[in-house]
């Protein structure tokens, strides 16, 4: 199924280790370039930078010659006909995928923003294709309806799995999340109904994640598992994901919403508190710093929507205590684990220990130093040097 043969994806892993151990200084130079030339890779790879730029490139080009073909042999023929539109786009579509598997397959391209971009286009003309078909179809709420997102749904999960693309599965995820709506108006059924999928989807992943725990998948199904973690939480707490909490800042929470009335609402509460808990003990059993991270997040996410949950006034001070909690408990967390023998507890550390540690901090340094204004220029003092001399006795530095 998957696009990239399992030896190449393991090779690139292998590469990304021996940086990472170059970069601490744990190889000398000669034995990085001898491991580095036996972890030789077929892949055709580029930087972030460049990435970026062949995506967007791709996307702009591959759209203009659709439309020109479109507007070229098409337009007399389909103006105002929208189900032949959306045929003419489904086609497209896939001509659009079958080009990211010829750049894959044929070029050998791995993370190099062409096929990114192809992968992308399918699945946008897969959509507008379908709802060119549907059309009146379309706003109507049975099943005909549901074939759009169900459809992208589909097609996002299998660009993930062939390509291994995360943003495809986070578009995946996104799909799902409108197909509820179709089969119940209650936003409580909704919610159960994501919740279970997304539940459904975190078992099949903590199943087959266990024989991949030593190789290259199993930082890939780690993100998958704290993405999916993140639409649960999403789904439960109530305040954040309907973005109630942006109208309660400030102001006295709303009191009554049919939504915030019963045991519904309540169970979501508990729910919020909980699924910090459970998530920050399954990542400190695995020892897994994606879904420890996540953990984190959405602990953090928690206490900030405590206050609307339980109704309670928002005051202009509360994140200065907030910020006050994290950096007490993070000092105390760090002097506790540098205490241990050697630095070390359970196998947790504070000190960093991965060269790109050390590359994300220095990202985050150049962007910090880009937003934030520089030291402001004192006065500058008047300077008269450097001028002729005049009559009178004047001198050059009058």
């Amino acid at each position: 199924m998957r696009a990239y043969a399992a030896s190449d994806e393991e090779t690139l892993r292998v590469r990304r280790y021996l940086n990472d151990w170059a970069g601490e200084g744990l190889l000398s130079d000669a034995r990085y370039q001898a491991m580095e030339q036996e972890a030789e890779c077929g892949l055709r790879r580029t930087n972030g930078f460049l990435r970026l730029v062949l995506f967007v490139f791709t996307m702009i080009s591959a759209s203009a010659a659709a439309w020109l073909f479109f507007v070229t042999f098409f337009q007399g023929q389909l103006a105002g006909n929208s189900r032949e539109q959306g045929i003419f786009l489904l086609v497209i579509a896939a001509l659009v995928y079958a080009g990211a598997e010829v750049c894959v397959s044929g070029a050998r391209l791995y993370r190099h923003g062409i096929e990114e971009a192809l992968a992308v286009l399918s699945v946008l003309f897969l959509c507008a294709g379908l709802l060119g078909v549907l059309g009146r179809d379309f706003t109507s709420q049975g099943s005909s309806a549901s074939l759009v997102p169900a459809a992208g749904a589909i097609v996002s999960f299998w660009i993930y799995r062939r390509f291994g693309f995360l943003y495809a599965f986070v578009a995946a995820m996104i799909f799902v999340a409108f197909l509820p709506q179709y089969g119940t108006a209650s936003h409580t059924g909704q919610r159960l109904i994501l919740a279970i999928i997304y539940t459904a989807g975190l078992a099949t992943v903590a199943l087959v994640r266990t024989a991949h725990r030593f190789d290259y998948l199993d930082e890939e199904y780690s993100l998958v598992e704290a993405l999916l973690w993140l639409g649960l939480y999403l789904t439960f707490n109530l305040r954040l994901s309907s973005l109630s909490l942006l109208a309660d800042l400030g102001n006295q929470p709303s009191a009554s919403t049919a939504e915030s009335a019963g045991a519904f609402y309540w169970t979501t509460y508990a729910l919020i508190w909980c699924l910090p808990a459970v998530l920050l003990w399954r990542a400190l059993r695995m020892k897994d710093r994606w879904l420890l991270g996540l953990g984190m997040v959405i602990a953090l996410l928690t206490l900030i929507t405590n206050k609307a949950y339980l109704r309670w006034p928002i005051h202009p001070w509360d994140p200065m205590f907030l910020g006050v909690l994290l950096a007490g408990v993070a000092i105390v967390v760090r002097r506790w684990l540098a205490k241990g023998p050697s630095g070390v507890r359970g196998g947790f550390t504070a000190r960093r220990l991965s060269g790109r540690d050390k590359e994300w901090m220095s990202n985050l340094s150049s962007v910090s130093s880009v937003v934030s204004p520089g030291p402001a220029a004192g006065p500058a003092e008047p300077s008269f040097g450097g001028g002729s001399s005049g009559g009178g006795g004047a001198s050059s530095n009058f």
